[in-house]
Parts: structure tokens; C-alpha cells; sequence
């Protein structure tokens, strides 16, 4: 039976039974007749040649509610960009290719930059950024879903059930936040298990009553990349272009939005996606890059929002993740146990060790810069800075090129 227990401060819609899909798409359809529905993919070129994201369009093709469906394509040469026109025509809807290295974005990116706009490093954040730049001067767009290009077991009843809670006027959420199982024969989700987990608890144990980390502690899986929101709520959000992209995100609605419309939904009983390499010699990849990135957001919206981050403090704090990381993963070994998964405990306890390291990092660059390199300005202020950078990238993408079936 499905644990529908609500804990902390957002709602959480668990699934009780299996509720036709027909159902939750009629009723979309019914609340998109007017305010529109979007879905953002950001894409790497390289998604396109491995079968993931192949069975995602199969699956997107069936939904009757979207107006559109944007792709916003990283790392493309030219050929790239024609190859990536014609794989997307399957999707036999109004489908829109951002390429982000073409000539008018890149035009529009270097006009921002010169208007003292950081825009930080290239990479999935700033793809989501742009692709969400063109979806609110699109204009006729209300309800924007967001999810990667790489899920193996993807089913259209995730976007649906993604979607449904903000397009309900009545239930009046303005953020929602997908969360799963993920698992295969073993537990996967390091960074979410052994690095995000026992960092919240530390930190929750070391500040005592704080509502923020109350906020980010209520998130089932706080790391899932799909999440839905309103154009309202997108407007006023930065966006993180490094690996704490999700945090990142998490942190901006926290302080626009009152918990009250914030809410989680539980999309798939299990989930699968590329994994990323733990590459433990090297900090400035796989994910141990994610944990110092994470680390660093966490540590700098909590000085922001006036929580003093002491010398003493910040060494509890490095004693005391070890030690619950090591807890989560006995727990964690119980649980695999339980259900018969595989549970590679030395390669559990390589990825505690990596993660402590990257903590220590995460603080170390903290103290030394407590500000850190500024988030991705929010389109409310580009706009401001620079009135006609939604039409110009609207005319980046032209009928005749990125826009198919529309």
C-alpha cells in the first residue's frame, strides 16, 4: 500500500491505485484549452544516436494536450542540427529545435554578455535557461514541463501526471517536482542516497530549526531533472549553469513561492537513465563535480539567507556527513537485501569517501568565495536589460528550420 502520509512542509501526491491514463489526459486537455502546455527536453546531439530518446518522442507523439514541445540542442554542428530537423519530425506536433550553437543564438548570447549579463558556462543549466527564454516570449505558454533526454523507461504517463497539478486551477500549485524509484538490479541514485540524504540531516542537526533546509528535506528525490511550473514562477527564477542545477532550482522556488504551492508527484515506479561515471581521482567531473556543485549552492543560499556558517560549524559539518553517509548506506544495504538487488558495498563506501572529499571542496571554495559566480539572471531582468531579447530569439528559430509540424 502506497504511504500517502504528508511530512514537512509541500504536498506530496503519491499514487493510490492505478488511475487510467485517459483520464488524467482528457482532463489536460480540458484545462490547456486556453492557458497552453509546453515541454522543454534539453538535448545533447549525442542523445540522438542512443535509443532513449527515440521511445520519449514515440510516447510524446501520443499526448493530446501539448502545444508545443521545445528541444533545446547542445554541442551540434551544422549537420548535427539538419540530422536532429529530421529525427524530430516523428513527434507529428508543433516541435520547436533551439540550436544553441547556431549563429542567432550565439548572436543573442554575445548581445547579453556585452548588457553585463553572466550567463555562466555552457552545459544543461544554461540549455534549460534558453529554452525557457523562448517559451515565455513564445507568449501563449502557461504550464512548462521539463525533463532529460536519456530516460530508458520512459512513459507518457510521467509527463501527465507531471503536468496535472498545476494545470488544475483548483488545485493551485505553481511547482512540481517528480520523484521515483530508481533501481535495477541494484540501488542507483548515489548522490541523492549517500551525499544529498545525510547532508540534509547533518545540516538540519547543526542549525537546528531551518526552514529552508525543512524545504529541501521534504523533496523525495531532490535531484530528479523533471519538474513542472508555471511561465509566472519561470519568470522570476534563476538558473544555476552548473551541476547543482537542480538544488539551484529547488533554492529559487523555495524563495519565491510559498510552500503551499509547491508540490511533488510520484511519476514511475521505477526509473532508469544514463549514469554518470564517479570519477573519484578527478573533481571536475562525473559526480563528484555534482556533490562540491551541490555542496556550494547549499552552503551559499544559507549564508544568503542570513545563517552564519562558522569555521566550527563547517568542520562538524564534514565529521558528521561521513558518519550518517556511512549509516545510509548499512540502511540502504538492509533494503537491497530485503528486495534481493546487488549491493557492491565497496563500491558504496568509495562513493562516501569521494563525496566527503567533494564536501570538503564544496567548503573550502565556499570560504574562500562566499558569492561564488552568479546564478543565471532571470528572464524578468534580461528582458529589462535588453527588451527585444525574446524576439530575437524567436527569430533565431524561423518557420522555414527549427520549427516542425507548426
Amino acid at each position: 500500500m502506497s504511504d500517502f502520509a504528508q511530512y514537512g512542509p509541500i504536498t506530496t501526491l503519491t499514487r493510490l491505485g492505478n488511475r487510467p491514463l485517459v483520464e488524467l489526459e482528457d482532463a489536460l486537455v480540458r484545462h490547456t484549452r486556453r492557458n497552453k502546455a509546453a515541454l522543454l527536453i534539453p538535448s545533447l546531439i549525442s542523445e540522438l544516436e542512443r535509443p532513449a530518446l527515440l521511445k520519449i518522442c514515440d510516447e510524446i507523439a501520443q499526448a493530446p494536450y501539448l502545444d508545443t514541445v521545445l528541444i533545446s540542442l547542445d554541442r551540434a554542428d551544422e549537420a548535427g542540427y539538419r540530422f536532429a530537423l529530421d529525427y524530430f519530425k516523428r513527434l507529428k506536433r508543433r516541435t520547436v529545435v533551439l540550436w544553441n550553437d547556431g549563429p542567432g543564438v550565439k548572436a543573442l548570447l554575445e548581445k547579453l554578455e556585452k548588457a553585463d549579463l553572466a550567463l555562466g558556462e555552457r552545459g544543461k543549466g544554461r540549455a534549460c535557461w534558453i529554452g525557457f527564454g523562448y517559451l515565455l516570449a513564445q507568449g501563449n505558454v502557461e504550464y512548462i514541463a521539463l525533463h532529460d533526454a536519456d530516460v530508458l523507461d520512459y512513459d507518457r504517463a510521467m509527463l501527465a501526471r507531471l503536468l496535472y497539478p498545476i494545470a488544475d486551477p483548483i488545485l493551485n500549485f505553481d511547482f512540481c517536482k517528480g520523484y521515483y524509484a530508481r533501481f535495477t538490479d541494484r540501488l542507483n541514485g548515489r548522490v541523492a542516497r549517500l551525499f544529498v540524504g545525510p547532508l540534509l540531516g547533518s545540516l538540519r542537526s547543526l542549525l537546528g530549526t531551518n526552514a529552508y533546509i525543512e524545504f529541501l528535506s521534504a523533496f523525495r528525490y531532490p535531484l530528479a531533472g523533471e519538474f513542472a511550473l508555471s511561465a509566472d514562477l519561470l519568470r522570476q527564477i534563476r538558473v544555476p549553469s552548473d551541476w547543482g542545477l537542480e538544488v539551484g532550482t529547488l533554492s529559487e522556488v523555495y524563495r519565491h513561492r510559498s510552500a503551499r504551492r509547491v508540490c511533488q508527484v510520484d511519476i514511475a515506479d521505477r526509473y532508469d537513465h544514463k549514469h554518470q561515471a564517479l570519477s573519484q581521482e578527478d573533481p571536475t567531473k562525473g559526480l563528484h563535480r555534482m556533490a562540491a556543485d551541490i555542496a556550494k549552492h547549499l552552503l551559499r543560499t544559507l549564508a544568503a539567507a542570513d545563517t552564519v556558517l562558522g569555521d566550527g560549524t563547517l568542520k562538524s559539518l564534514l565529521a558528521s556527513y561521513q558518519r550518517r553517509a556511512e549509516d545510509a548506506a548499512s540502511s540502504f544495504y538492509a533494503l537491497a537485501k530485503m528486495n534481493g538487488l546487488t549491493f557492491p558495498r565497496h563500491e558504496e563506501e568509495m562513493a562516501i569517501a569521494t563525496f566527503a572529499g567533494a564536501l570538503k571542496n564544496g567548503v573550502d571554495q565556499f570560504l574562500a568565495d562566499p558569492l561564488g559566480a552568479p546564478l543565471i539572471p532571470n528572464w524578468a531582468r534580461v528582458l529589462s536589460a535588453v527588451p527585444e531579447a525574446g524576439d530575437l530569439l524567436l527569430e533565431a528559430v524561423t518557420p522555414e528550420g527549427g520549427i516542425l509540424n507548426g
